[in-house]
């Protein structure tokens, strides 16, 4: 029987794959993982705008003030200049990892493809996989404390199950978030497009709440908890990787999301826009809030969740819970399961599909939160705090991250000068099983920040794990490449 080849037009500048059975019987294509058709990428400046919104309005952003102030040394005003200018920065990788997804129509496993290698792309979707159910898991912690809230606020006898409670939250709101993903990606777009000016509306009621019992003179003018005289340079420079490395996450797999972009022009003005001002304002509304919980309910609260849960009115509580369900969902859905379900159909795309792909996510991020579930049923007692968890979790993922994006953005755009085969990504016939360039300037940095642990002298290629792994894990790749052709290096053309 005569084989089918796959065509390849172009439309504007964005192109788009008629597969024919070299690629539709290839074990490296599922229908989920296959390029988006030009009439299928919707998603202009605006939506793209709402999904960051969506995305950073969430609990974690709220603490990251006060992971700043009380885990890195820095002042409160210190603290939300590194939040800004680290999104600011990490504009650069988002927006340039987000151009072959809005080109091709590609999620990020089949771009990485071409710098690890049709196999060993897996290495990369892995590690980030496995980030993201951690994310997931913590949000899903705080959603589910959400839904607790809400339920006790509107049943008297539901406060009395207590951890318990939390619990039952913990897994209706897990089960909430994998359902959303299974719908696939027009409903993760209506869904960020709701709730983004409901978010909005939320981050000013709690400001209007905490203003009056808050003296902003006061609160930037609380020294910095670092020894007296240190110099603010390497403790800024830390705080500022570890901010980076909250969205380091989404630089690698924005493709997930671009490939969905009407246009290049859409997704930049779009993550301009909804990334650094919304990061920083519902940052800064953190501390605020942090701030005024003693004199608002008596003790200080880091989370709004715990916050609110203090108000006296069931009204109130139930209403403020039931925006942050919605916020916390529209994080969790996009953020942190999008991505690990294209990394897992990524390993046998003609085993696991969508569906297959959304379940193990989610059993992997429950696994992952084992400890503070039985930590809430009174099955074990254990003094770890989760803030101390993730402060520390960004430093140390975001060393692993760093090279990978550096790696992406080098292939791309100096080594592919952005043509790709789109039929050859979904084949085992164009680029390599393994490109050993990509794993040796992944593996350097990876290697020096894991021997920088137990060297006082050279922490700080630790501390900056992300700049010092992107650009280094770059430049070997470059080297490399230049140095040696591979032959893929020719046979990209589209």
């Amino acid at each position: 029987m005569q084989q089918i080849r796959s065509q390849v037009t172009e439309r504007d500048g964005l192109f788009e794959l008629e597969a024919g059975s070299d690629v539709l019987d290839s074990p490296r294509y599922n229908h989920d993982m296959a390029p988006t058709k030009v009439h299928e990428r919707t998603w202009n400046k605006w939506h793209i705008t709402a999904l960051w919104v969506g995305m950073a309005i969430c609990v974690p952003t709220y603490t990251l003030g006060g992971v700043l102030t009380a885990y890195f040394g820095l002042s409160v005003g210190e603290a939300l200049l590194a939040i800004l200018f680290a999104n600011i920065i990490v504009l650069i990788p988002l927006t340039l990892n987000a151009f072959p997804g809005t080109k091709y129509g590609i999620p990020f496993p089949v771009l990485l493809r071409s710098s690890f290698g049709i196999l060993g792309s897996n290495i990369p979707c892995l590690i980030r996989a496995l980030v993201a159910c951690g994310w997931f898991g913590i949000q899903t912690l705080f959603g589910g404390l959400a839904i607790h809230l809400f339920l006790g606020s509107v049943f008297d006898d539901w406060k009395a199950l207590g951890g318990t409670g939390e619990v039952i939250g913990f897994m209706l709101f897990w089960a909430l978030n994998l359902w959303v993903v299974i719908r696939g990606a027009d409903s993760i777009k209506w869904l960020e497009t709701l709730s983004a000016p409901l978010l909005v509306l939320v981050g000013v009621g709690l400001l209007v709440w905490a203003m009056p019992n808050v003296s902003m003179t006061e609160l930037m003018a609380i020294p910095a908890k670092r020894p007296e005289g240190a110099s603010v340079v390497s403790y800024f420079a830390a705080g500022l990787t570890a901010m980076v490395g909250f969205w380091a996450t989404l630089s690698l797999n924005i493709p997930d999301f671009s490939r969905y972009a009407k246009s290049q022009k859409d997704q930049i003005v779009g993550q301009i826009i909804g990334l650094p001002l919304t990061m920083f304002l519902f940052a800064s509304l953190g501390v605020v809030m942090t701030a005024a919980s003693v004199k608002l309910v008596g003790v200080t609260v880091s989370d709004p969740v715990t916050l609110i849960g203090h108000i006296q009115s069931p009204v109130w509580v139930a209403l403020a819970m039931a925006l942050i369900i919605i916020a916390t969902l529209s994080t969790n859905t996009a953020a942190n399961i999008v991505s690990p379900t294209n990394d897992f159909q990524n390993v046998a795309p003609k085993i696991i599909n969508r569906t297959k792909a959304v379940i193990l996510t989610g059993l992997v991020g429950l696994a992952l939160m084992a400890h503070e579930l039985l930590k809430k049923l009174g099955l074990i007692v254990s003094d770890l705090s989760l803030e101390t968890v993730y402060s520390n979790w960004l430093l140390g993922y975001s060393s692993l991250l760093g090279p990978i994006a550096g790696i992406m953005v080098v292939d791309y755009f100096l080594i592919k000068k952005q043509q790709l085969d789109l039929a050859g990504l979904y084949r085992d016939d164009v680029y390599p099983a393994w490109n050993w360039f990509g794993f040796i300037a992944f593996g350097v940095p990876v290697a020096l920040t894991l021997l920088s642990l137990g060297s006082d002298a050279f922490s700080w290629f630790y501390s900056y794990g992300w700049f010092t792994g992107s650009v280094l894990g770059g430049l070997i790749y470059y080297g490399l490449s230049v140095m040696r052709p591979s032959p893929t290096a020719v046979k990209t053309a589209v």
